[in-house]
């Protein structure tokens, strides 16, 4: 077992495959492109909306649809069930994210050019935490604005847990929020890289294995023994 593990860790202290680092380069792409499309798009409607109305979530901005035209139209609706503004500001959070994943497409730039297996798993688990960070903020923000309702609204609504993802009735009007296509293209980014890396701990863990079966076994009192003369 101390041989596997010692064959093992050695391994991810090595280069990475040269196909895997096009790979990895193939996907800086898809990572670059989120910056330019919707990671998420809410849609309302009711009866007096019946084409809908349609706010998208970019990674640096929040964009009504109808030139901002949606987007005022729902703060107004807002207003009159004491739920705050959906804007730049109320989602803080698009502050820091396009740093974020900036620094991913560095890292993972430099990880394709001069890394080693070891440095493809850090990459590896810090896409995950970012994204998975950053997922779990968006859902506390959309808690936040559906549970801190101002008590002096003209309309009383219970506090509620805005959709994330699928469909939901608030009042009269049915919401619903999808991931749009800057998430599929970073979610492409992550199940790529995840993808590399199994491949090399997987072709890591049969190198090990196999370093352990070609090992000399060796015999208790063979070291240092001399032949027996009559």
């Amino acid at each position: 077992m101390k041989i596997m593990l010692a064959r093992f860790y050695e391994f991810i202290d090595r280069p990475m495959f040269a196909p895997s680092r096009l790979v990895l380069l193939a996907l800086l792409i898809p990572l670059a492109l989120s910056f330019w499309f919707p990671l998420w798009r809410i849609t309302m409607t009711a009866p007096q909306y019946p084409k809908g109305l349609i706010v998208d979530i970019y990674s640096y901005k929040v964009e009504g649809g109808n030139h901002g035209q949606h987007l005022d139209e729902i703060n107004t609706l807002n207003h009159y069930i004491g739920m705050a503004h959906i804007d730049r500001a109320a989602l803080s959070d698009l502050d820091w994210l396009p740093f974020a994943l900036g620094i991913l497409l560095l890292v993972a730039l430099r990880t394709a050019a001069l890394g080693s297996v070891r440095s493809l798993i850090d990459l590896s688990v810090l896409t995950a935490y970012v994204l998975g960070f950053a997922f779990f903020r968006y859902a506390y923000k959309l808690y936040l604005m559906g549970h801190n309702l101002n008590p002096e609204a003209p309309m009383k609504v219970e506090p509620f847990m805005p959709v994330i993802v699928g469909k939901k009735q608030v009042a009269n009007f049915l919401t619903e929020a999808w991931p749009h296509l800057g998430a599929y293209l970073i979610g492409a980014f992550l199940l790529g890289v995840w993808g590399v890396m199994l491949w090399h701990l997987i072709a890591g863990r049969r190198a090990a294995s196999r370093a352990v079966k070609v090992e000399p076994p060796t015999h208790p009192g063979s070291h240092g023994a001399r032949p027996a003369h009559p």
